[in-house]
């Protein structure tokens, strides 16, 4: 077994860190055959399933456990190939092997983790601290932010979308408008995943924070080739980072227990839209999701608000706490 590790290490550069993680897989492995009597060399597939198991009743992940696999399955690859090397006349060490005893067992299924989204009341504290900043500041960094913050909770934008956007349609030999606004059907359009683009409907509290924003660019003398909605003090358009630190130190300022990425914006919109409308298919469109396999994770989501809110009002839910 170091004998592999030490190939693993200067034949495929493994990492220190995933040889260490090798390394306590292929001893689990051996403790495992020694507490069953099993000589490695006769190890069987069934014996593979029932340590697998084991790890699982020591409550490890099913990343550790497909990693417990991946590791006893190349060691049994490897000696294999080993012998093959040897040659015929060489005294086999892998001679009792059939087959890889590590074939074809699966580790169990990764559970699917939930998006990360506010609750109504921190999706809220947030956007009304954007605005109650662009307020009373009136600077043109807040008065931007506040339309960014405001856009991205009532559409569900990705961030790469919300950046394509341009103040107005372009279509010319040299250059194409990525996404854009519709001022007066207060919409937006996109270029999503796949190169599809989409509409999507700017609630009137956005579009307020947006026209905002608006007079305060057009004021500019930005350089005429700067097209973007959403642009820098130097006339450029906005970069990912620069959303992302703002709307984390906004989050901050507005009392929020958790860090708030741009992504966060996009499932709170879907979540909430869901639990107010139980439309499915229309918060589909709105996200740009191909599949609805993609949207139905936010029912969990919505399954988990009900949840709560049955915990807090049903009398025997109440009663089982008391």
């Amino acid at each position: 077994m170091q004998e592999y590790l030490h190939e693993l290490h200067v034949l495929r550069q493994l990492s220190k860190h995933t040889l260490k993680a090798y390394g306590m897989d292929l001893s689990d492995l051996q403790n495992f055959a020694l507490e069953d009597g099993v000589d490695l060399l006769k190890v069987s597939n069934a014996h593979v399933r029932r340590w697998a198991g084991r790890l699982h009743s020591q409550e490890k992940s099913s990343r550790s456990i497909a990693r417990a696999l991946s590791a006893w399955r190349g060691w049994y690859e490897w000696l294999t190939e080993k012998d093959a090397r040897r040659g015929a006349g060489a005294a086999k060490v892998a001679s009792h092997l059939v087959a890889n005893p590590v074939d074809d067992v699966k580790a169990p299924k990764r559970l699917k983790s939930l998006p990360k989204a506010l609750s109504v009341e921190q999706a809220l504290a947030l956007v009304n601290q954007a605005v109650k900043e662009a307020e009373e500041k009136k600077d043109d960094e807040s008065i931007r932010d506040a339309a960014i913050i405001d856009l991205l909770y009532s559409s569900g934008l990705r961030l790469s979308e919300l950046l394509g956007i341009d103040a107005m349609q372009s279509k010319e030999r040299q250059y194409e408008s990525a996404g854009w606004f519709d001022w007066d059907a207060g919409e937006v359009t996109v270029l999503g995943k796949g190169g599809k683009r989409r509409s999507v409907p700017v609630g009137a509290p956005a579009m307020k924070s947006l026209l905002a924003w608006r007079a305060v660019r057009d004021a500019k003398s930005y350089d005429e080739k700067s097209q973007a909605l959403f642009l820098s003090a130097s006339g450029k358009r906005l970069s990912p980072r620069t959303v992302q630190a703002r709307l984390r130190s906004l989050a901050i300022r507005a009392g929020l227990p958790t860090h708030v990425h741009p992504h966060m914006m996009r499932h709170s919109f879907a979540s909430h839209v869901l639990q107010s409308s139980q439309d499915l298919r229309a918060v589909q469109e709105m996200l740009g999701h191909a599949s609805i396999a993609s949207t139905q994770i936010y029912t969990s989501l919505d399954f988990q608000h009900l949840a709560q809110a049955y915990d807090k009002a049903h009398p025997r839910a109440k009663a089982g706490k008391d």
